[in-house]
């Protein structure tokens, strides 16, 4: 199921500004690999979220090779940090390659692990965590938001309209009940202010009162 309709999709992409060389690079490996990136249009989001909300300090759970968190590093300031999170240490060995070609490896500290047994020791709090690791596992992410996340920061995550799986009754593997459980918990958290977009396979947004 299209999340949004192909044709809107479509002219979104054109519409948008091409992406600069390291960028797309990155998205011409994540084609040529049926490798998941958020793509260029939630990449264009997040990079507003982070400089919108003048975001120093971003924790990624989940970065892949680093293609949202290239786009977060270009929003925050000089003195800036996200930290990058990976258990494949050749991708975070080629996430470090592309943001040295984009003069950012400064703001990234890149750590190789399971994203949350790392953000689990953080102490924070960081002004964005954004989750991208294996759906099944996303509602663990929540309880760890608590002392992790400022007041006035945001909670992203991507997938969480799962290629229309979570609107399906008759959907019930692990991976969509984790996204089901997620957006459950956000939404019934009274500490958080949540919306799904409905931009490519869904974002949500949680800001923390």
């Amino acid at each position: 199921m299209p999340i949004v309709d192909p044709d809107v999709e479509s002219y979104l992409a054109r519409i948008a500004p091409a992406s600069d060389p390291v960028a797309r690079a990155m998205e011409e490996r994540a084609r040529s690999e049926r490798f998941p990136i958020v793509g260029p249009l939630v990449g264009r989001l997040l990079y507003l979220l982070a400089r919108g909300t003048g975001a120093r300090s971003v924790f990624e759970c989940g970065s892949g090779f680093g293609y949202s968190a290239l786009w977060f590093a270009r929003a925050l300031p000089p003195k800036g940090r996200i930290v990058l999170t990976d258990s494949n240490p050749d991708l975070c060995a080629a996430a470090r390659e592309y943001l040295a070609r984009a003069d950012l490896l400064d703001r990234a500290d890149v750590r190789t692990g399971d994203g949350l047994a790392l953000l689990e020791r953080e102490t924070g709090p960081h002004d964005i965590i954004f989750c991208d690791i294996d759906k099944r596992d996303y509602p663990a992410i929540h309880p760890l938001l608590g002392s992790r996340l400022r007041p006035g920061g945001l909670f992203i995550c991507d997938n969480m309209l799962w290629f229309g799986r979570v609107a399906r009754d008759d959907e019930r593997d692990d991976d969509t009940r984790g996204v089901r459980e997620l957006t459950r918990l956000l939404y019934a958290d009274p500490a958080l202010h949540t919306t799904v977009l409905p931009l490519r396979d869904g974002v949500s947004v949680s800001l923390r009162l």
